[in-house]
């Protein structure tokens, strides 16, 4: 990368890794544990060591001012390998090792998915299935609802600033909760906003959430639909082969199904 990318990413860097910090810190209560621990004993996930609320992607330290940003890929949110302190890195579960594993049969790409890949998640907070954000909003309260939101805000234009300064495409992976009522609406939502300039969706499937991100500045003065359009892409998630499964059903295409997708939640 250049001199100024490394800068300017180095800058980045530090904020994500405050921002979770404080997140981390606001939350770290054993009322919000025990909680995160009750929806996954309710969903039938074995248990596990909780040692992380939110969590900063530690690959993102990993990166050098020699390293070739190629690609980034934005998931859900942080499972249960994720947060554990000895890893803390994104998609490194079952849903990692079968992206690894796209890459790598996939050579004509040119990408090391741990090398060459900016790994994100629409956002860092912690739970061990993503559906059960949901309910940890609902019953843990105010605080963490607005953590949760204000998380999908900040991951949506970390995305957005990545993009911008490597000139690179954007895999949105995991698309369920992006439609209507979805956990995911504000990431959609402020995402589209800060392409669009305007914080309007381009589709009837996004409501008030688009006006609430241009009143908080989301898409101020950005006009870059055109980069929306030849960078941002839609797909299955990695989770259960289904990335790879719908890849094939749709003809193999990678940029039409992701453009497909991409329509489909985005209306462009």
């Amino acid at each position: 990368m250049t001199e100024n990318q490394w800068t300017e990413f180095v800058k980045i860097r530090e904020d994500f890794k405050k921002r979770v910090k404080n997140w981390n810190d606001a939350l770290k209560t054993e009322s919000i544990a025990a909680l995160q621990k009750e929806l996954a004993d309710a969903d039938g996930v074995p248990e596990y060591p909780l040692e992380n609320t939110v969590v900063y992607n530690t690959a993102f330290d990993g990166v050098t001012s020699g390293s070739a940003v190629k690609l980034i890929v934005v998931g859900d949110n942080p499972g249960k390998s994720e947060q554990l302190n000895k890893n803390r890195t994104y998609l490194i579960g079952q849903s990692g090792k079968i992206a690894e594993g796209f890459f790598r049969n996939h050579a004509e790409l040119g990408i090391d998915f741990r090398k060459d890949v900016l790994i994100l998640n629409k956002t860092p907070v912690h739970t061990a299935k993503t559906k059960e954000l949901v309910q940890f909003c609902k019953r843990a309260g105010k605080v963490v609802a607005d953590i949760v939101a204000e998380s999908q805000k900040y991951m949506a234009e970390l995305a957005f600033r990545l993009q911008q300064l490597f000139s690179c495409e954007i895999w949105i992976v995991g698309y369920g909760e992006l439609k209507p009522k979805g956990i995911f609406t504000g990431y959609r939502d402020c995402l589209y906003g800060l392409y669009a300039g305007s914080g309007v969706s381009g589709s009837a499937v996004a409501g008030n959430g688009s006006a609430k991100c241009a009143e908080a500045g989301c898409g101020a003065g950005n006009t870059k639909m055109g980069d929306f359009e030849k960078s941002v892409f839609v797909y299955q998630h990695f989770s259960m082969n289904r990335f790879s499964i719908d890849l094939k059903t749709q003809g193999g295409d990678l940029h039409a199904v992701g453009t497909l997708h991409r329509k489909e939640i985005f209306g462009r």
